[in-house]
């Protein structure tokens, strides 16, 4: 496809739209993904990888000593003085060599000089080197909905195994501990037998009738009559 119909990119900062058709856990699994569409032709500037979960790691080298300082600095200074000793080998009159031999010593030489003063007026608070990058716990691979169902399909047939992330259902609202078994005979406490009802204690017509025995109570204890 060609550069021109590719879609513009925002000038400020914007979140991207799209739906997760996959999730992986690095980097090179979400490029593989996007590298398998771009195979089969597919799109793939409808596609966004995004990272969430970033994280800053500053990964320690080593530890850093006065001649590591100066090694670093000659090195740095080597490379300078070789490219200023090969430009005016080319322009001057002569052997490139007797140009290159001087600038490269004079240029490792300042190098190492200023490495070992910029070292020193540190102090001492920072004596390792280390290398930092942005680190995301997840990336997801965002495409455009009206593209989206044929780059799952294409995923699929690639064999990716990146899920989209799901949204979890409703939970069932757990029964407390301790409580009775149900009625459909879920694991609990025996639910307490049916009370039988004692003869009533007054006739058809409402009247009370008097020396009717009430019954025991759970204790096996008799209630009085009122």
């Amino acid at each position: 496809m060609s550069p021109t119909s590719r879609t513009a990119l925002p000038t400020t900062p914007t979140l991207p739209k799209g739906t997760a058709i996959a999730s992986f856990e690095t980097y090179l699994e979400a490029q593989k993904a996007v590298d398998q569409l771009s195979d089969r032709e597919f799109p793939v500037e409808h596609t966004t990888i995004v990272g969430t979960d970033l994280r800053m790691v500053e990964r320690i080298t080593g530890r850093l000593t006065y001649p590591r300082v100066a090694l670093a600095g000659a090195m740095s200074g080597a490379w300078f003085g070789l490219f200023v000793g090969l430009l005016f080998g080319l322009l001057a009159e002569g052997s490139i060599l007797l140009m290159l031999l001087p600038a490269l010593v004079i240029g490792a030489a300042f190098g190492m000089l200023f490495g070992l003063v910029s070292y020193a007026f540190t102090g001492g608070k920072r004596d390792f080197t280390s290398s930092s990058q942005v680190v995301a716990g997840r990336y997801s691979l965002l495409c455009e909905e009206e593209h989206a169902g044929q780059a799952r399909q294409l995923l699929a047939e690639a064999g990716i195994r990146g899920s989209a992330p799901l949204s979890a259902g409703p939970t069932a609202p757990t029964a407390p501990p301790g409580a009775g078994s149900t009625a459909m005979g879920s694991p609990g406490t025996p639910a307490e037998p049916p009370r039988t009802r004692s003869a009533p204690l007054e006739d058809a017509h409402g009247n009370p009738l008097y020396g009717q025995r009430l019954p025991s109570t759970p204790s096996g204890e008799e209630r009085s009559p009122e």
